[in-house]
């Protein structure tokens, strides 16, 4: 289920993305993705609350061409159902910093290389109540 779809976002190299919302209650799961197209996904942070065989699980990934990649875990989940998170995304050039609710990083390499991302959408079991890129906190949408 698509929450939020921006085409021609823009998000670019030294810029942040700053997503706060609230996961619905019984969510299986929601996620942010950065992308080049629908089949061309740089960035896909899926917080699975029970979805797909993980539990309690941050998965990371990337899609080229249609095809996902390897799949990375992060160490710990720190989302709750119907709890406000904020999930910034730090676009470096080479990778993306995803700064989780708790305050852990985790570094995400940009595996389709592109310097500019035009699409942002957002799946699944969540409200989005802000979302923001920020370079100089230049550019605002809530």
């Amino acid at each position: 289920m698509r929450v939020l779809t921006l085409m021609d976002a823009y998000f670019k190299v030294g810029e942040t993305l700053t997503i706060t919302g609230v996961p619905k209650p019984n969510a299986a799961n929601f996620n942010v993705n950065i992308c080049l197209s629908e089949s061309d996904v740089a960035l896909h942070v899926d917080p699975r609350f029970n979805h797909l065989n993980d539990i309690r699980k941050v998965i990371f990934s990337s899609r080229q061409g249609g095809t996902w990649g390897s799949k990375c875990y992060g160490q710990g989940f720190p989302f709750e159902e119907g709890k406000e998170f904020k999930i910034s995304i730090e676009f470096k050039s080479a990778e993306f910093l995803v700064i989780l609710p708790d305050g852990s990083v985790f570094h995400f390499p940009n595996r389709l290389g592109a310097e500019i991302y035009p699409m942002i959408f957002v799946n699944g079991n969540v409200r989005i109540t802000s979302f923001k890129i920020n370079k100089l906190g230049i550019s605002e949408f809530k």
